[in-house]
């Protein structure tokens, strides 16, 4: 039941991407172009998803279970710290230049995008080498 509940949710939510737009990266770069031909449907899709958002977040977290009764991981702080702000910024630039962020980069992976792929596979290399190179390195410093 799980497993079928998961998938389902992933389902809704690349079809979700795919009526919204978002898993066309044009929409997405249009969106980030404010000096050129600015495309604000990025905006509403951000607004709907602020708004379910702010619907449901207190009622999860006083919760604290998944509706499976495993315990819900939340960020153990709210401090900004300087690996945070790195990491956006390099995020942020990824996702103005290529126009993917990682849940439409895999939709439009499975829709046949070649620059999908090729963004797909520099974001696993990236996180092949946060989790290998990044941090044994920070292991040894600390």
């Amino acid at each position: 039941m799980k497993i079928a509940l998961v998938f389902v949710s992933g389902l809704i939510f690349g079809i979700g991407l795919i009526v919204s737009g978002m898993s066309n990266p044009y929409n997405v770069i249009g969106f980030l172009d404010i000096a050129g031909n600015w495309n604000p449907s990025l905006a509403f899709v951000m607004i709907g998803a602020v708004g379910v958002t702010l619907l449901f977040t207190r009622g999860v977290i006083a919760r604290k279970k998944t509706l499976f009764n495993d315990p819900l991981h939340l960020p153990g702080t709210s401090k900004l710290n300087k690996e945070l702000v790195i990491g956006g910024f390099i995020f942020g630039a990824g996702w103005a230049l290529a126009g993917f962020c990682p849940g439409p980069a895999v939709v439009a992976l499975g829709a046949g995008y070649l620059k999908a792929l090729i963004f797909v596979a520099a974001m696993v290399a990236g996180m092949l080498l946060h989790d290998h190179g990044y941090q044994a390195i920070k292991r040894k410093v600390a």
